[in-house]
Parts: structure tokens; C-alpha cells; sequence
């Protein structure tokens, strides 16, 4: 099977220990800014944006869980999200979503899912 080497974002082993990695895809002053969280054997993507105040979540690179690894956290608020559904379960954005970014596994490698466009998520 032949992989778009310009969709890949990580092959799956590199979420292995640390099951969640942010990305940066496109040029220009706003490449698309995301990140992946594995759980089990599901990756799945989303937007590297707090839906409460529109900035990053993570303060230092590749930060994006809580200590235990069972939420997805933003590190400014405190705001928690479900890692499957990036639903946020408790802080000042509750009841809202992190955005997803459609991924794919194909041969050991996360790939942006083919017609994401980094522009749709500005």
C-alpha cells in the first residue's frame, strides 16, 4: 500500500509511551495546529484550540493529558476533556467540544485524513 508521505503526521509506534503528540500542518503564519491522543488502539485528532478562551491547550510541547493519562487537559484553565470525544466533562467550557481533526491509521502510520484542509480549520 502506498502512503501520502504528505498527510503523514507520526507512525502509531511514537504515541506508544506517550500516547498524545501535537502537530503543525501547512505554511504560512497559520499552519494547522493539532494534536493526537491514543487510547487503546483509537487515535483520533482535534484542534490544538481551548473552545473556552481560543487558545492553545498545552503549555509545554506534547502536554496534553492529565498526570493519570485519562483526560485530555488545557493547561491555562484547567478545563478536562473525554480523549474518544473530546467533550469537555468539567471547567469553564463545559458541555462544549474540542474540534475534530479527521486521522487515519494506514501501515503503522497516523495520516491527516485525505481532503482535511489545514485553511477549514482557521
Amino acid at each position: 500500500m502506498e502512503i501520502d508521505t504528505e498527510r503523514v503526521l507520526c507512525a502509531v509506534d511514537d504515541l506508544a509511551e506517550r500516547p498524545c503528540r501535537g502537530f503543525l500542518v501547512g505554511e504560512g503564519p497559520w499552519p494547522l495546529s493539532g494534536f493526537l491522543v491514543r487510547k487503546r488502539d483509537r487515535v483520533r485528532g482535534y484542534l490544538n484550540r481551548c473552545p473556552h478562551a481560543g487558545h492553545p491547550l498545552n503549555l509545554k510541547p506534547n502536554e496534553f493529558l492529565t498526570p493519570d493519562r485519562s483526560l485530555i487537559v488545557c493547561s491555562s484553565h484547567g478545563a478536562l476533556f473525554d480523549m474518544d470525544s473530546g467533550y469537555c466533562v468539567d471547567g469553564p467550557c463545559a458541555g462544549q467540544s474540542l474540534t475534530p481533526i479527521p486521522v487515519e491509521v494506514v501501515a503503522g502510520h497516523v495520516l491527516l485524513a485525505a481532503g482535511v484542509e489545514p485553511a477549514d480549520y482557521e
